[in-house]
Order: C-alpha cells, then sequence, then structure tokens
C-alpha cells in the first residue's frame, strides 16, 4: 500500500511539474499564432517539424499564441496542441499579440476605441480560459494617433497620456478579466529591448510590474550596424539586469530570436549573453524560425580557431530525442550546441554585480548610453531607484528626470562616496547649481580629436580615427584632468575629477557619437575603468569592444566582440594569486602593479595583473583564487 501510494504521488506531481532539461535555466519555444493554427494536422506539420527542432535543442515549455495581426486560433485546434504538447511532457503556457498588423510598422489597437478595447478584452478571456499562463508578447503599446486618441489624449502629452491609458488598460482589459475568468492565471508582460523610449508608447516600467503577475525580458539585440535600433549587444546582458532590479524575482527569463543575426556566432551570443544575466528561462522566438535551414554563410569567417561557437563542431551530429544522431540541420541547433556549453559552466557563478547606474523612471537621456560603456568593459547595473548606498555611482543624462538629483549628490559626496557623472548630465544640470560642487561647463562648442593624455603617462597617444567631442570648461586647480583629449597646443577633459567635502566627483565625456567610445585608446580605457569599476574585484584592461561580467563570488566573464583575437588583463586586488579559466582549466598568475609616482597615484594599494588571449567573439569564464 506504502508503495502503490508514493508511485501515485509521483505520477501525481509528474502531471503538475516537468522536469528541467538544463541544470541551470530552463528552455521555451514561443509559436506565433500564424503557425499554431496549422497545428491541427499533427501529422504532415506539428509532428515532424517538432521533432526535427527537439532533435537539436532540449525544450521545457511551449507559448502557443492565440491572436496576432487579428488572426485568432480556434478552440479546436488549441485542444489539439495542447493535447499534443501535454503527451510529451512539455509545460504549456499561452501568447497575445496586441497588433492589428505587424507588418504595418506595428500597428496596435487603440486602446481609446470601445471596439478595440472589447476585442482585447475578449482575447484576454479566451486565452485565460486555456491556459493556466499566459504571455504578451513585445506589442503592449499603443502608437495609434486616429482622432478618438487625439480627442482623448487632450492637453497631456502623448508620453503621459499613453502612460495613464496603458496602465488603466492593463487592470480594465487584460488582468482583470483574465482572472475572472480563471482565478489561477499568471499574466506576464514583455518587454522588448528598446527600454529608453518606452514611456512615449505607454509602455509603464513603473507600475505595470506590479499590476502583472510577472514580467519578462527581450534580450534579442541582432546587428547593432545593420537594424534600424542599432542596439550593442551587452544591451542583452544590461537590460536583463535593469529589469530584474524593477521586479527582483519576478523577471521570468529573457527572449532571443534569429532575426538579422548575420552569422550563428551573434545568435549564439545573444544566448549566453542573457545567461549570463542569470535568467531563470530562455526564450526562443519562434517556431518557425527555429526550422530555417542552416546555411554557409552561418559560418563567420572567424570560425576554425576554437572559438567559444564552434560551428564545425555545433555540426556534429546529435539527437537529444534518444534516437539515432544525424546532422544538424536548422537554427535550433545553434542554441542547442550553445545551451550545453553554457550549462556547464553556469554552476561557477554567483550573482551579477556591477557599477550603480541610476535610470528614474520614464526617463530620456543620453539614449542607450550604458551599453555603450558595457561594451567599453564597464559592468553596468542599472537601477529605478537611487543606488544612495553604493560607494561609486554613475549618473547619466536620464538622471536629470530627478528634481532632487544635485542634492542626491552632494549627499553622496559628503558621506566620501564618488560620483561619476556624464557630460549630458553636466549640461543638463548645469545651470541648477552644480557650480556649488564645483565651477564646471559643459560648452555648446565641439572639439574634433585623435590625441590623448593620461595622468601617470608621460607622452602623447595617437589613434588613427577622429572623434567629436563637447568641450568641460573648468577652473585651474578646482578641479583637475585625469585623462585629456587633445587638437595640437589645446586640450579638453575626457575623464575630469573635482574633490567636494569627503568625497570625490568625476565627469566622464561622452563623445557626440557614443560609438566612438570604442575609439578612444586603451590608456583611456584603462583609466576610466579603473575610476568607474574601482569597488569590484575585476577591472578590465585592454581595447574596447570587451565586455566584463563581475559576480560576487570571485568569478567573471570576459567577452570578445571583436573579428580577431585579442590580449586583454585582468586586475584584482592583491589578495589573488591566479586566475583559473573554468572552461579550459588554464591557470594564469598574476604580476604585483605598484602604484605610480603621480600624486593622483600615490598611496594606493598594489594590485595583480593576469594577462591572458581571448579568441575573436569568444568568452572566458574565470575564478579569482
Amino acid at each position: 500500500m506504502k508503495i502503490t501510494a508514493i508511485i501515485l504521488l509521483l505520477a501525481i506531481a509528474g502531471s503538475e511539474a516537468h522536469a528541467q532539461h538544463y541544470q541551470h535555466f530552463k528552455v521555451s519555444v514561443y509559436c506565433r499564432a500564424y503557425e499554431v493554427k496549422m497545428m491541427s494536422d499533427t501529422t504532415n506539420y506539428l509532428k515532424p517539424l517538432w521533432n526535427e527542432i527537439t532533435r537539436q535543442v532540449k525544450v521545457d515549455k511551449i507559448y502557443l499564441e492565440t491572436h496576432r495581426d487579428l488572426v485568432v486560433v480556434d478552440q479546436q485546434t488549441l485542444d489539439i496542441a495542447k493535447k499534443f504538447f501535454r503527451d510529451r511532457g512539455v509545460e504549456i503556457a499561452g501568447g497575445i499579440t496586441l497588433t492589428i498588423s505587424e507588418p504595418n510598422r506595428f500597428q496596435t489597437f487603440c486602446y481609446s476605441n470601445p471596439d478595440d478595447r472589447k476585442k482585447v478584452k475578449e482575447l484576454a478571456e479566451f486565452t485565460a480560459k486555456n491556459f493556466n499562463e499566459f504571455i504578451l508578447d513585445d506589442f503592449f503599446f499603443t502608437n495609434c494617433k486616429d482622432d478618438g486618441a487625439i480627442k482623448d489624449k487632450g492637453d497631456k502629452s502623448w508620453t503621459q497620456y499613453r502612460l495613464d491609458l496603458m496602465a488603466a488598460a492593463a487592470h480594465e482589459l487584460i488582468v482583470g478579466p483574465a482572472k475572472a475568468v480563471n482565478p489561477k492565471v499568471k499574466v506576464v508582460v514583455k518587454y522588448p529591448n528598446w527600454y529608453e523610449h518606452f514611456q512615449g508608447l505607454g509602455f509603464n516600467l513603473e507600475k505595470e510590474p506590479g499590476i502583472f503577475d510577472g514580467i519578462y525580458t527581450g534580450t534579442e539585440t541582432r546587428d547593432a550596424t545593420l537594424l534600424a535600433q542599432h542596439l550593442q549587444p551587452y544591451l542583452g546582458y544590461n537590460i536583463f539586469r535593469y529589469f530584474e532590479n524593477i521586479a527582483p524575482g519576478r523577471n521570468g527569463g529573457g527572449w532571443v530570436d534569429p532575426g538579422a543575426m548575420g552569422t550563428a556566432d551573434r545568435y549564439a551570443e545573444q544566448l549566453w549573453i542573457t545567461l549570463f544575466a542569470k535568467a531563470p528561462e530562455q526564450t526562443l522566438f519562434d517556431f518557425r524560425q527555429l526550422s530555417r535551414p542552416l546555411y554557409p554563410s552561418d559560418r563567420a569567417p572567424w570560425q576554425g580557431n576554437r572559438t567559444s561557437f564552434d560551428y564545425d563542431e555545433m555540426m556534429t551530429p546529435v539527437n537529444y530525442n534518444g534516437g539515432k544522431p544525424a546532422r544538424p540541420t536548422t537554427i535550433a541547433a545553434i542554441a542547442g550546441y550553445t545551451f550545453q556549453k553554457i550549462d556547464s559552466v553556469m554552476g561557477f557563478l554567483g550573482n551579477p554585480v556591477g557599477i550603480k547606474s541610476y535610470r528614474p523612471y520614464h526617463s530620456r537621456g543620453e539614449d542607450f548610453l550604458q551599453n555603450y560603456l558595457g561594451m567599453i568593459g564597464l559592468p553596468m547595473d542599472m537601477h529605478p531607484d537611487f543606488p544612495a548606498e553604493d560607494s561609486v555611482i554613475l549618473l547619466t543624462e536620464e538622471a536629470k528626470f530627478d528634481p532632487a538629483i544635485l542634492d542626491k549628490i552632494k549627499k553622496q559626496l559628503t558621506t566620501g562616496k564618488t560620483v561619476i557623472i556624464t557630460s549630458g548630465l553636466l549640461r543638463a544640470i548645469q545651470d541648477k547649481g552644480i557650480n556649488d560642487i564645483a565651477e564646471l561647463h559643459c560648452s555648446e562648442k565641439r572639439a574634433f580629436v585623435q590625441d590623448y593624455t593620461v595622468s601617470g603617462i608621460f607622452r602623447l597617444i595617437h589613434t588613427e580615427k577622429p572623434i567629436l567631442i563637447p568641450q568641460i570648461q573648468y577652473l585651474t586647480n578646482d578641479s583637475w584632468e585625469i585623462a585629456s583629449a587633445i587638437n595640437g597646443p589645446n586640450g579638453w577633459p575626457i575623464l575630469h575629477e573635482a574633490d567636494y567635502s569627503k568625497g570625490h566627483l568625476y565627469v566622464l565625456t561622452i563623445p557626440d557619437n557614443p560609438a566612438d567610445l570604442y575609439n578612444l585608446p586603451n590608456e583611456v580605457l584603462n583609466k576610466i575603468r579603473e575610476v568607474v569599476g574601482r569597488q569590484l574585484n575585476a577591472q578590465l584592461e585592454g581595447p574596447s569592444q570587451i565586455s566584463l561580467y563581475v559576480y560576487d563570488n570571485n568569478t567573471c566573464i570576459v567577452e570578445s566582440f571583436q573579428d580577431k583575437e585579442t590580449e586583454v588583463k585582468i586586475v584584482t586586488p592583491k589578495q589573488f594569486n591566479r586566475v583559473t579559466d573554468m572552461t579550459t582549466h588554464e591557470v594564469f598568475n598574476g604580476e604585483i602593479r605598484k602604484p605610480g609616482f603621480s600624486y593622483i597615484e600615490r598611496g594606493r594599494p598594489e594590485k595583480k595583473v593576469f594577462t591572458l588571449v581571448i579568441k575573436p567573439h569568444s568568452y572566458r569564464v574565470l575564478r579569482m583564487e
């Protein structure tokens, strides 16, 4: 009797919870309504595609979309699809994309229109009847500017009107109706990657995470050059950590697609960057794209050099379903190969830590700047609340949206802490009292520069590409240049320091094109990293387009976005004697670095420096011991 009872309990538990294929994260696949509506044909459509996908990547969960572009999946087809996946032990959830026509510049519903509101409510109710969890894809915003919306807006700005409208719609049209139909339903909103502009379209990061049961993160970055968004690869890590700080413990995972990936490496990078941020689930968009065949152009020019994503190794025959191994055929193979490799290292990593950067709700400034800073080796940790407890904080132009920002800066400085502000924030607040701390001015004038000097390095450093920077003006001997940009017999600060009370204020000059940060010489980048990242156990030295991810258990990851092999250095406190690569088991011994002789460096502690080489578009997982 006891054995029978135990077996029965295990069977019940197995029907409600599903084993996770990978040890450190779940993998989900999202299916659009266009594909779900074809799933009634299990023999010729669903089964062969599913078998081919899952032969190449292990999948724990499926999202079945009920609506997109006014296409609604009928109940009979949903029932067939749900049974198909349940029979295979796959966790099931629903999805809704609230577009009228995605190809028509992502045409959304008009939430001031009674007919549109009725339709959205019906979709939430229908989906809640079918699933105990559903997610809203990227489009729970509004870009509607029809006559009804213009009249409804009244005297409000479009931003404020849409923020209010969509917060109310979340309550009245989505969550409330869904829970009235199914009190157990979990309703999740997925936020896309363009967070800097959310408020203008009604994505309400301040109110919505408290309305929905969970949030989800779009970590796709694709190709920064060819696509109009121009998102830097580091955004995939930065945005997940930012949303985790907005809704701690309720950020369900990261979401990536292979669209405009260029080569297979770029898709793999998006996946592992999401997991480096400690996303508990990785959603692959979508069922159709995972079935796209592999092409010769998917193999990058730098392949064949034992890079972290090894295309030739990926093409080794595999079958995760337990059948006869076969050569990979589709995009799913890239994900499967990447997950196998990443799962083997995730257990070494602690909790992510970084440089606290304050981004008030609904703020805008130097667009997506923290992602460019992440690409020069500064580990970012964006917060919606002012991080007063940290010894070093970074404030970009976004901080101007906090009316008390100057008082907060002063308080940090008078308690002996360090505040770094960007030239954009200096320009925004220079007429509001910053001169009470130091008489600094961001001029409207620009300088075209390609030579630099750095404190402690007594030579001129020349670069190939000139960049355009704002000219920072200051009072000699009231504040000091730490790194300078030079043009002829004249120069301007790149990194500037001013003492105030017991603390230190730094100004970091941002080029007019933030991507020109990548053209700063190594010596300037190293000085910026030293100052901005001084509270972390690891700092990077070397060229740009190398990122550093730091964790609280003396581990870190160095990732290169360069197309060539690159030498970098990891600088740590003196206590660490060696650094071990946890994937290759290679051990690096450190060299002592004594402080320089300049008045700025005298008295600083000794450091350990570890030199290593990183392959193109590759990462190293390092433990400091």
